[in-house]
């Protein structure tokens, strides 16, 4: 047995309602088995009332969800149309006490950016630079879903086919050993997007302001956890 959240996004105000689910897991690497505890998990999410449900993953057995893989999510800049995914882009732009941003992993490989050893080695995480912008390692998620969230706006044809979807699922992602989650971010962004938000999204203070609250009930959370464990 597994436990992975579901992510549905909030209609009355910006936010996420995070459910954990417990199911059936199919051990092993292999796609078809991480496609076997997908179907597990959907299948369970169902029984409790959740429908329409997309898992946003390269696991994923639906096309959309593979595109919307942070590994496969595009990132283009303004000036200069440099092309890059999610993952690299996030990776690249880490900042630690002693090194960093490694910038040339925005040129990497998905794969290759997350594995690079630099990562583990520079010691404690510090912030976030992308370009001449810094982030803050508090909120959490705050950098990796406004980067996530803006490479989606790019986007058009990924955008409008997320209205099929209620609710959302990323097999990899598990809240115990990790903290950024594609699935969320893309539950954030509807959110935002039922509440005539989505044209603000863009500058990171803006992008902050309005998913403060999100974020503050967010940080209560894992406070309370960290005090549980």
């Amino acid at each position: 047995m597994a436990i992975r959240p579901i992510f549905v996004p909030l209609k009355n105000n910006v936010g996420v309602l995070e459910e954990s689910i417990e199911f059936k897991w199919f051990s092993g690497f292999s796609l078809s088995q991480k496609q076997k505890s997908i179907a597990e998990l959907h299948s369970v999410a169902n029984e409790m009332g959740h429908n329409r449900i997309l898992e946003i993953s390269s696991k994923s057995p639906d096309e959309l969800g593979v595109s919307l893989s942070a590994f496969n999510l595009q990132v283009v800049t303004v000036k200069q149309k440099r092309k890059f995914s999610v993952e690299s882009a996030f990776q690249g732009s880490k900042v630690f006490e002693k090194g960093g941003p490694y910038v040339d992993l925005f040129q990497r490989t998905s794969l290759e950016a997350k594995r690079d050893i630099r990562l583990k080695e520079s010691g404690n995480l510090i912030k976030f630079q992308f370009f001449n912008s810094d982030f803050p390692i508090i909120p959490r998620t705050y950098f990796y879903d406004w980067l996530y969230i803006n490479a989606l706006l790019q986007n058009e044809e990924l955008k409008e086919r997320l209205e099929e979807y209620s609710c959302f699922t990323d097999i990899e992602f598990n809240p115990q050993k990790s903290i950024n989650c594609q699935a969320h971010a893309v539950a954030l962004y509807i959110s935002i997007k039922n509440k005539g938000l989505e044209s603000q999204l863009k500058d990171p203070s803006d992008f902050l302001s309005i998913a403060s609250g999100h974020y503050e009930k967010q940080e209560r959370m894992i406070s309370v956890q960290n005090k549980l464990v």
